[in-house]
């Protein structure tokens, strides 16, 4: 069991949080959207609940771009690093499992989006659950 809270921010160390409970779940999402915002094949993220997330510093940095078919995507105005994402002011955060400073103490258990998966980095044989689109879980 990781030690709480859970502490994480952006590359600039402008962003800092905490993470008062433990993520619920964790997974990649291979969308097209999350390979633009992150120059990656896949996003790695956790679920965290709106009232365990806490902004430590750098509030004033946090900027979110709203896409009209999708959840915010929120990172640091200052050095551009990816924080989370979210539907709701008030819902969960998709926190960027690369934002946290150590192990948040979660794996991803399924891939979703899977048939817009990069051309140019094969899926892993590791056994995830796989989607094609959204997980419906």
């Amino acid at each position: 069991m990781t030690e709480l809270p859970l502490t994480g921010g952006c590359l600039c160390g402008g962003v800092r949080f905490e993470v008062t409970e433990p993520p619920s779940i964790a997974s990649y999402c291979h969308c097209t959207r999350c390979q633009r915002r992150s120059g990656t094949a896949a996003s790695a993220s956790a679920l965290v609940p709106f009232h365990a997330l806490r902004i430590v510093s750098g509030e004033g940095l946090i900027r979110c771009w709203q896409p009209p078919d999708g959840a915010a995507k929120c990172f640091c105005s200052e050095c551009g690093a990816h924080l989370w994402a979210k539907r709701e002011e008030d819902g969960p955060r998709f926190v960027r499992l690369g934002a946290f400073d150590g192990d948040p103490g979660i794996r991803p258990l399924y891939r979703e989006y899977v048939a817009y998966a990069a051309v140019w980095e094969p899926l892993p044989d590791d056994g995830l659950r796989r989607f094609p689109e959204a997980c419906p879980l």
